[in-house]
């Protein structure tokens, strides 16, 4: 059974982008267009291996999202990275005390992105 991966960012482009280098390496990618619905479909969803989110979202933003995610027990264990413009410091350290384990830098390179979502979550 291939690993479920949830990719939340508002850019259409960017989930389609994430979603064909994950699904071409075997994994099954879910999406959500903001914190709020990637919230209810993490909420709603088992056996989730993956969370890829952006941090800048309207509605919701990524760093809202993960706090909130991670505040039910079920999720204590689920693994989140974060794949975004923003390389500021201060919004690495609060995505990191919300529970990511990582960040990538939007443009990202496919080989790059795979391998890290590899060596967090494991093969497909």
């Amino acid at each position: 059974m291939a690993k479920k991966v949830i990719i939340v960012d508002d850019s259409r482009s960017v989930r389609l982008q994430v979603g064909a280098v994950l699904t071409a390496a075997g994994y099954e990618v879910i999406e959500a267009a903001d914190g709020v619905e990637g919230a209810a479909k993490i909420a709603s969803e088992v056996d989730l291996s993956l969370v890829i989110c952006d941090v800048n979202m309207p509605k919701m933003n990524g760093i809202e999202m993960v706090t909130l995610v991670k505040q039910d027990p079920r999720n204590a264990g689920l693994l989140v990275l974060m794949l975004t413009t923003e390389s500021r410091g201060p919004l690495i350290a609060q995505a990191k005390a919300a529970g990511a384990r990582g960040w990538i830098v939007k443009p990202f390179k496919p080989d790059l992105l795979l391998a890290t979502v590899r060596k967090v979550a494991g093969a497909a």
